[in-house]
């Protein structure tokens, strides 16, 4: 029986390695995989998926039309599984598509992405998919600046901690750092 799931970890976390990772185990069996990725994440092209260790595939870009299960639906090969990457980015409406896939088409889905933002604010896809996710997974990571685990994402600018300004800015280690509680709240100890 498929289920959704909603693996979520802190920048840094292998999010995207495991999307890949996961496809290519369904592909060396000869089962396809469809994988998905937010049209807004342009950082290193839209319609890709990118790990920081070098590894990218081509993905179908996500974007704020885009029906979910009628893409899915309309596949040649049913897939035997669906990725998604940057899943914050998703809407209330692509949740409840995601969730049409497994109980409608039988196709499992795992979705990829940041739990909260810069100002520990839940994203609108994250919120969602906490709410209809059948099995939820943090992906771990240790803070930047200790040996505990990360469990914010904290912005940074010039080097130092941003805690105010728009929800979505698409960036990467220039931008972002995982961090634990006492060093999101006090990045100088």
């Amino acid at each position: 029986m498929a289920q959704l799931f909603f693996k979520y970890g802190a920048m840094n976390s292998g999010k995207t390695i495991e999307i890949l990772k996961v496809a290519h185990n369904y592909e060396e069996q000869n089962k396809p995989v469809l994988i998905f990725t937010s049209a807004i994440d342009d950082r290193d092209q839209v319609g890709y998926v990118a790990s920081r260790i070098g590894l990218r595939r081509e993905a179908k870009a996500v974007h704020e039309e885009t029906d979910l299960y009628e893409v899915v639906k309309s596949e040649k090969d049913k897939p035997y599984c669906v990725l998604l990457d940057e899943a914050q980015f998703l809407s209330k409406k692509h949740v409840l598509q995601l969730a049409r896939i497994v109980d409608d088409l039988d196709i499992p889905v795992m979705a990829f992405g940041l739990k909260n933002d810069f100002t520990n604010e839940l994203f609108e896809g994250s919120k969602y998919l906490l709410l209809y996710a059948d099995k939820i997974e943090e992906i771990k990571t240790i803070c930047w600046y200790c040996h505990k685990k990360a469990l914010m994402n904290m912005r940074i600018v010039d080097g130092k901690p941003v805690y105010k300004g728009e929800q979505i800015q698409i960036g990467g280690n220039e931008s972002y750092i995982p961090v634990c509680r006492k060093h999101y709240f006090h990045p100088e100890i």
